[in-house]
């Protein structure tokens, strides 16, 4: 059975732990070859070490312009093209309207608006004409929960951002699509809990009891919804938002 990514090259930032690792060895195993960022880089040679051969791991904060310049010159000059772009780093915190602060706003939004901004800005020259743009979103685009309004503005405005990129360049044949997961079993989530392995199981649990199909996602699910964006399985799909959340955001 051929391979779905087979000779494609993908850049896939923060791709160290979570859903972007996931995707990046799911990728692999699919054929790609593969470039991925991270701002660590004990964390990020540990995660090209478990993709294994056909992975190249860059340093780079992706709301440094500096660092996303270096990250493009190293793929243009070993790869010379870019296919399938998935735009997933991100983050940020979590504070109610009274508590938000100046620097809080700044880092939420530098990292989910700016940082994918000039990620798949910077990527221009080197996407083939047909590539697959993929930005990671969030139920919180249009879930309302207490404490989220500053990092839920900042995935909706990646939402808007699929809309009006697919028209920016649909001469050009890229599709550009939103996955946005709903409770993922992810270092990032299990660490809202801390530490304590029980405060951990809880708050798994908890979140559990919310989503229809009773749990949370592993981390290879939604890279399979990111092959299926990746993949020509979707060549017809573009400037949608593919929910991939067990119906949390839905029903």
């Amino acid at each position: 059975m051929a391979r779905r990514l087979a000779d494609k090259i993908a850049v896939i930032t923060g791709g160290t732990t979570g859903i972007g690792l996931a995707t990046a060895k799911r990728f692999a195993a699919e054929g790609a070859r593969l470039f991925i960022t991270g701002r660590r880089k004990a964390e990020l040679d540990k995660a090209v070490a478990e993709i294994g051969s056909g992975a190249t791991g860059i340093v780079a904060d992706s709301t440094d312009m500096a660092d996303l310049n270096r990250l493009y010159a190293q793929v243009k000059a070993d790869a010379g093209r870019i296919d399938v772009l998935f735009a997933n780093a991100g983050g940020g915190s979590h504070l109610a309207l009274g508590a938000i602060t100046e620097e809080q706003f700044d880092d939420t939004f530098g990292r989910n608006v700016k940082g994918v901004v000039f990620t798949v800005q910077k990527a221009l020259p080197l996407l083939v004409d047909g590539a697959s743009v993929i930005l990671t979103g969030s139920t919180a685009s249009i879930v309302a929960m207490p404490t989220f309004s500053v990092y839920g503005a900042s995935k909706a405005a990646v939402r808007s951002f699929a809309r009006h990129w697919t028209l920016d360049l649909k001469e050009r044949h890229i599709r550009v699509n939103v996955l946005s997961p709903g409770p993922t079993a992810t270092p990032g989530l299990v660490g809202l809990a801390g530490d304590d392995k029980a405060a951990q199981l809880g708050l798994l649990d908890k979140l559990s009891a919310e989503v229809p199909l009773g749990r949370v996602a592993d981390p290879d699910e939604i890279a399979g919804a990111a092959l299926f964006l990746a993949s020509q399985d979707s060549s017809f799909v573009t400037g949608i938002e593919l929910f991939a959340d067990g119906g949390s955001a839905q029903v």
